[in-house]
Parts: structure tokens; sequence; C-alpha cells
């Protein structure tokens, strides 16, 4: 039978399988964001396109829309990057780097027991492990040749850990059970020149990367064009939030999409060791946080929630909502997510390449 007559039959298939991914892609992140936990626009359409993958879709994301998705992530990582966090970072700079050190040498040495232990394959544990940055280390992770699903995984089960520990510390100390997400404005009004220099900074700073193969380029030269601009005042970056649905959801499906039967089985055999390291981090920055009350004198909730592992979204809202140092708390959390972009390619060549070396001479 010609392959001609199979075709509109391929095409009603693929089109049934992208109406029911966008459908729940929708419904999961609506729940999500319902229960308040972090990332739901990306997470939800991550879980949507897991169960498709399972299930042996043939869907998958193409390559244009996926970098472009980076594109737009690596502008609105940019944005984050404010004057006041520069200048309290230039008061207290030492302090800063001697926290962000610490917590990026104990997550890189729990990543390295991991895949030492083959718990997981290659550097994958490494990535999963960075404390912070969890899209950026998806996309990086993938470049530098680990599996972006499992980091996915160990970085998100974080997140949703710390997410939980932080509100519970919070209440602990201050009642936040009226803090809330503020309302999302999907279509806000829109300086069109600044929005569209934004997608040209965005998608500029992607065709920058893969023409000098820059790794990871798609998103961190668009990050750091944007960064540079925003940060001189040169550019107001535009991301309304409808973009950025969008681009989490395009990352998410292709996330998602890659999901075998394969890959869960190994993930949930590592859940045990996964968890496990996941409470070692959040102990050890706790201890860090005790240690600052103790030495700077800064107070105990302040410094919990400015060195806890990752979920900046999250932390940001406690803290705006208890009686802390919001300064303190965001210029910490922004510090240590930049510097992890920056160490995460070189701890991952070096531990690969000490695991190399370890297995050529067992």
């Amino acid at each position: 039978m010609p392959l001609s007559r199979y075709l509109p039959a391929m095409r009603r298939h693929l089109l049934l399988h992208w109406t029911v991914l966008l459908v729940l892609s929708a419904l999961l992140a609506a729940l999500l964001e319902w229960f308040g936990l972090p990332a739901a626009l990306l997470l939800g359409p991550m879980l949507a396109g897991a169960v498709l993958g399972v299930n042996g879709t043939a869907l998958h994301v193409p390559r244009l829309p996926y970098w472009a998705a980076q594109g737009i992530i690596g502008c609105m990582i940019a944005a984050a990057v404010h004057a006041e966090f520069l200048d309290l970072f230039l008061a207290r700079w030492p302090l800063f780097l001697a926290v962000v050190a610490a917590t990026v040498a104990a997550s890189s040495t729990l990543g390295w027991l991991m895949s030492r232990s083959r718990i997981l394959p290659g550097t994958t544990a490494v990535w999963g492990s960075s404390p912070g940055a969890a899209s950026a280390m998806m996309l990086m992770s993938e470049a530098y040749g680990a599996d972006a699903r499992l980091v996915a995984f160990m970085q998100y089960l974080r997140v949703v850990f710390v997410a939980a520990a932080a509100s519970l510390v919070a209440r602990f100390w201050v009642d936040t059970s009226g803090a809330t997400l503020p309302a999302i404005v999907w279509f806000p009004p829109l300086d069109p020149a600044q929005f569209l220099l934004t997608l040209l900074i965005a998608f500029g700073g992607v065709a920058l990367g893969r023409l000098t193969r820059f790794p990871a380029g798609a998103l961190l030269l668009p990050m750091v064009l944007a960064a540079l601009l925003n940060g001189f005042g040169l550019v107001e970056l535009v991301l309304p939030e409808w973009l950025l649905a969008i681009s989490y959801a395009v990352l998410g499906w292709s996330i998602g999409l890659g999901f075998t039967r394969r890959i869960l089985r190994h993930a949930a055999r590592a859940l045990p060791q996964i968890v496990v390291s996941i409470l070692a981090l959040m102990a050890f920055s706790a201890a860090l946080g005790a240690l600052l009350t103790w030495q700077v004198g800064i107070d105990p909730l302040t410094a919990y929630l400015a060195t806890s592992p990752g979920g900046m979204d999250s932390v940001a809202i406690i803290a705006a909502s208890s009686d802390v140092d919001l300064a303190f708390v965001m210029a910490l959390q922004t510090v240590r997510f930049l510097l992890v972009l920056l160490l995460g390619p070189f701890l991952a060549r070096f531990i690969a390449g000490r695991l190399q070396r370890s297995s050529q001479t067992a």
C-alpha cells in the first residue's frame, strides 16, 4: 500500500496526541498552581510529556522552538539582576562568596559520591545536585552529556522539598498563612519597542550561540547579553507571562517526552539515595544559616531562607510575607544562582575526569 495512504492517518494520530498533551499540560499546571508549587508552568507540561513519553508517543519538540525557549529563559534569568543586589554584594562580598562556595562544595561532593557509586549515569548526579538554577542546569547538563531527564527529576524533587521546608520554618517564626501568590496577569500592557528589543536579544543570542557552538549557548549568550544591557539600564526586558508560559511548556515537553519506562525505572531505583542527598544538602544549608546567625548576627529566619538550596521563587514569596531582610535573602540567592551557572560546567568536567581516571586505575 502506498505511503501516501498512511499520511492522513499519521497526521490525525499526531494531532490527537498534541491535543491530549496540550489539555493535560494545562490541567496539571493549573493543579500545581492551585497547590502553590513552584515552577508549575514548567512542571505541568513536563509531567504531561512524561505521561505520553512512557506510553510510546511519537511526539517530539522541534529544535527551533526549543532553542527559542532557551533564549527567552535566558532573558528571564537576566531580568533578576538588579542594581540594589550588586550594591549589597559589593558591601558584603566575602561573606556571600564564602557561603556560596561552601554550598557548592557540599552539593558537588554529594554529586561526586553518587556518581562514583554509579547510582546515576555519568555526571548526571553532579548537575542534579547543583543548588539552584534548575532550568539552567537541565539545559546545560544536556550540552555536557548528562541525562537532562534525570537531572530534572533530581532538581525539581529538591525544589518541592525546599519549598515545603521553608514554608514550615517560616510558620514556626511568623504566621504566613495569608501568604499567597500574586494574581497572574497573562496579557499585561506592553511597550512594543522594548518587547521587540527583548525578542531580538533572546533570538539573536540564540543564533550567536548556535553559530559559535558555545556549550549551552542558546541559554547562556542571551542571558549574558540581556544581563549586561539590563544592568546598565540600556534596555527594559519585557517578558509577558504568556510568553514565559509558552517557553516553560516547550522546555517541559522537550524533557518530558524524552522519558521512557527504562528511565523511570532507573529513577525509581535511585529514589532513596536521591532523597538522602537532598536532605543532606538541606541540613548543610541550614547549618550555614545557623552559622550566619551565630557569627554575623543575622536573624535566624533571614539566614535560613537566604541559604535554602534552590526554589528561589518560592523562597522569595515566603520572605516577602515575613519579617526578614528580603534584600539579603534575594541577594544571596541570586549570587549563588549566578555562580552555579558559571561553575557548573567546570565542576562537571573536573568530576567527570576524576571518575574516568578512577575507573581506569580500578
